[in-house]
């Protein structure tokens, strides 16, 4: 009885944050195809402008990957009315910060500033779509900028071919460019033209293209005669096409070995190739992904770590994209533990997934970490803005940064089950040893 009234109670609570966590929005066109979303939150003096471009390393050509993580560092540069180089100066010297970001589906820019320098934020990044400046000094600044870049988070970091997939998704995409990293490659960017780069920047950055979000301390008509006055003049650009390359399923296990100089303790991973962001299917992996190896009371973590003393750490993670996404889980071992033994208790887990309801209790306390990721999601503008332009652009649906929690809410007990039926099978998968530089040079 008292277990029962705790439910309740949660559930009240939690009905009572999330009617008073709804964000609010008003999304509309500019007649040059620019859609803008725009949140007013007047509780702090501090607003956020972002934009989000529809442009990420899917949209890069063949032997010229890179394109587009690079144009998030090249787009700093300077503008016609921005000198080289003073991009972060003006940003700090009025109170703010901003940052940038690219995906293998979009890149995204933004400023957060006191809510009195709306306009400059506005100004600032209209000018990036209409006004950058692209010359060669700014090409070869960039260029060692992300060579040390991908040095410090791909080449010199411990298991950075896993965090960053460029051990991973060579393996699960034969055709589509998901194949390729975000980063790219140095020998591509290398022997880009300069002509290349105007190029790219003439097909992907035009208003028709991008979404613009403002959230904040804004008054909404103010907000959008600015916007009019700085957005309204850029001209649209050609219709943007992006790949539509479909591939053939995985249907036997590909076993492969990846080396790293940088660690000394091996790991096992399984990967599996999963749906586009969008289906549901993806969700239903997310809450997989928690009830394995969220936390030290996680189904892997107990049995792995704490009562088998097989790995020091456990890890799974949906990766869901535009187009597909994969899914990765694995453990480091501990000690001498064989990677053939890691491999084995994480089928027994999978098997259990497989076959077996997961517990009321552990479903319970899936919807409850949900239900606490969706009242924290959206504490403060800046992570308001990024959402409200992704579940825009790459979900075609704004609200969903209200109605997801929903989704997650109606998934069930045998929907776990199916879709662990669905995708996490062994001749669906890349089984990977991922092992120290050290192993290969003994054998």
């Amino acid at each position: 009885m008292i277990k029962k009234i705790s439910a309740i109670l949660i559930a009240v609570v939690f009905s009572f944050y999330a009617k008073a966590q709804e964000v609010d929005f008003t999304e509309y066109d500019l007649d040059n195809g620019l859609h803008v979303i725009l949140h007013q939150d007047n509780t702090a003096p501090v607003v956020t402008v972002g934009v989000m471009y529809h442009v990420g390393a899917k949209d890069e050509e063949e032997g010229r990957t890179g394109f587009a993580h690079f144009f998030e560092h090249l787009l700093f540069e300077g503008t016609e009315n921005i000198a080289r180089g003073e991009w972060f100066n003006i940003v700090a010297a009025n109170g703010g910060s901003n940052n940038a970001n690219t995906t293998q589906d979009r890149t995204y820019y933004y400023e957060t500033f006191p809510s009195n320098n709306l306009e400059l934020a506005l100004w600032m990044e209209s000018e990036r779509m209409l006004h950058p400046v692209i010359n060669q000094i700014g090409v070869d600044t960039q260029n060692e900028v992300v060579k040390e870049e991908k040095r410090s988070r791909i080449d010199n970091a411990p298991y950075g071919k896993i965090i960053y997939n460029t051990g991973i998704t060579p393996y699960m995409f034969e055709k589509h460019p998901y194949k390729n990293s975000v980063i790219g490659t140095m020998e591509d960017l290398d022997a880009a033209e300069l002509e290349e780069f105007k190029a790219f920047f003439d097909k992907y950055y035009g208003p028709n293209n991008a979404t613009l979000v403002v959230a904040g301390d804004i008054d909404k008509s103010e907000a959008k005669k600015l916007i009019e006055d700085y957005f309204g003049p850029v001209p649209k650009g050609n219709e943007v096409k992006h790949p539509q390359v479909k591939e053939e399923p995985i249907k036997e296990e590909i076993v492969a070995k990846e080396y790293d100089s940088n660690i000394q303790i091996p790991a096992k991973l399984f990967v599996y190739r999963t749906p586009s962001m969008k289906d549901r299917d993806a969700y239903v992996l997310d809450m997989i992904s928690s009830l394995l190896t969220d936390g030290k009371s996680s189904r892997m973590y107990k049995k792995m770590v704490d009562e088998k003393k097989q790995a020091l750490q456990v890890l799974a993670f949906p990766r869901s994209q535009e187009d597909y996404g994969v899914y990765i889980m694995g453990a480091l071992a501990m000690g001498d533990t064989p990677l053939k033994e890691i491999a084995s208790s994480m089928d027994e887990e999978i098997d259990k997934l497989q076959n077996e309801l997961i517990s009321e209790q552990e479903y319970q306390k899936l919807q409850n970490k949900f239900e606490n990721r969706f009242v924290n999601s959206n504490s403060n503008v800046q992570g308001i803005a990024a959402s409200l332009a992704t579940y825009n652009m790459l979900y075609g649906d704004t609200d969903l940064i209200n109605k997801e929690i929903d989704i997650y809410q109606s998934i069930t007990r045998e929907e776990i089950k199916e879709v662990a039926n669905k995708y996490l099978n062994e001749n669906q998968r890349l089984n990977l040893d991922y092992l120290p530089t050290s192993e290969k040079e003994t054998k």
